[in-house]
């Protein structure tokens, strides 16, 4: 195992010589590595069909170092004669620094697919080998599934080929088995979501047919990660995987979580509220009064009056920004408003703690994203207010309680 990161870690320094020539590093040692490959192409690189083009781009960028090599054009510019001669020369050299850096630039991307296909090839083979749970073995696949998930989120564009060798070796399947493996639980349910964010034409249908969804709400309650994943799946999937989980009755699970006991209640909570505020905003008349029928209300009303200082009402905070407001993200086209409580995708639980009171006004926050959420018509938003106006005074402890409930769900609160 130590030897092929070893031999992961010397393409990833290829690909990054690569990508300096691309940048303008027309000389040096990063030119000098790429020149070595291509020596040593012929015992390096024979015998493998899919590294043909990558032999041909090195073949190709040796010819153009050499163009702008002063030795090799020290003769020219007396061959062309006088002033004409030299520009031309200089011509030449510019145009072939000009290949350098396009034929740099495609070589970059032929050593990232070489990496791509051995880091899935070697995740595959790590997820699927009966002793993964030892202490090596889950450390190395934690590994490549961290660094799968880092490949998969940072593609700027997509890449047919990368998706090619998902398919070929049946990531998603070799993910989804181990999502209950408390070893490696964790990493597999980052990247299940890194893949659907990757390709939703192509893993949607297996999240939403396959076990993925149900291990995921099964391994929630022992780790924020899975609650973190169902979040994302959630805001990438929407109504669609809000629908599957009504219909397989997962969503009574999910709702207990704001009740979670144990060291990371807090963060668990935090993620559990998240994900009954998106459904709240993409769930239908049905979904919605599942969750109501499941004590949300109550559940978070409890979550307000909690005594950590991470409850109690919006109107109590110390901020400049109102009720409602939220820091929008490139790309948002409405999505889950996590009203007076910033969240980042990636790291949700984190976001969500960060704030000064994360519960705060929750059940108001609910309302609203029942209301300007994209599931209800606009008779079944005003009935399921109605509803949530009930419940709470029945949950209310105090009638100042349910004076401050009351009001934020009809009116908002100002801080």
């Amino acid at each position: 195992m130590e030897e092929g990161e070893g031999f992961l870690k010397v393409l990833r320094a290829l690909r990054d010589a690569a990508g300096r020539v691309e940048a303008g590093e027309s000389r040096g040692p990063a030119l000098q590595a790429l020149l070595a490959l291509e020596a040593g192409a012929d015992d390096l690189l024979a015998g493998d069909p899919s590294l043909t083009s990558l032999r041909r781009l090195l073949y190709r960028l040796r010819e153009l170092s050499s163009s702008v090599d002063p030795c090799s054009t020290a003769g020219e510019e007396e061959v062309g004669g006088g002033v004409i001669g030299s520009l031309r020369a200089r011509c030449r050299r510019c145009a072939a620094r000009r290949g350098i850096k396009r034929v740099a630039g495609a070589v970059a991307g032929e050593i990232q697919a070489w990496v791509d296909r051995e880091t899935i090839a070697r995740l595959v083979a790590a997820l699927r080998r009966p002793g993964v749970g030892g202490d090596g073995g889950a450390a190395a696949a934690r590994a490549l599934l961290a660094e799968l998930e880092a490949r998969l989120l940072s593609a700027g564009r997509f890449d047919p080929r990368l998706q090619r060798e998902l398919l070929r070796h049946g990531v998603f399947a070799a993910v989804e088995a181990k999502l209950g493996d408390p070893a490696v639980g964790d990493g597999c349910a980052a990247a299940v979501l890194a893949l659907v964010r990757f390709s939703k034409d192509v893993f949607v249908g297996p999240v939403l047919m396959g076990p993925a969804v149900g291990a995921l709400v099964e391994a929630a309650s022992g780790s924020p990660a899975p609650l973190r994943a169902l979040n994302g799946l959630v805001d990438a999937i929407r109504s669609p995987l809000v629908d599957e989980l009504h219909a397989r009755g997962e969503l009574p699970r999910l709702v207990a979580l704001l009740c979670a006991p144990g060291d990371d209640h807090s963060r668990v909570r935090a993620l559990a509220l998240e994900f009954a505020l998106r459904v709240g905003y993409y769930g239908r008349k049905e979904v919605v009064d599942a969750l109501l029928a499941e004590g949300l209300v109550k559940r978070l009303l409890c979550l307000q009056r909690s005594d950590d200082d991470l409850g109690g009402s919006l109107a109590d905070t110390d901020t400049d920004e109102p009720y409602g407001s939220r820091k929008e993200k490139p790309g948002d086209n409405g999505g889950c408003l996590l009203l007076g409580w910033r969240c980042d995708d990636e790291d949700g639980d984190a976001a969500a703690l960060a704030s000064e009171r994360p519960f705060a006004s929750a059940v108001a926050r609910f309302a609203v994203q029942v209301e300007v959420g994209a599931g209800l018509s606009p008779r079944e938003k005003r009935e399921t207010k109605l509803e949530i106006l009930r419940r709470a005074r029945e949950a209310a402890v105090s009638p100042a309680e349910e004076a401050t409930v009351l009001t934020e769900v009809l009116w908002g609160a100002t801080p």
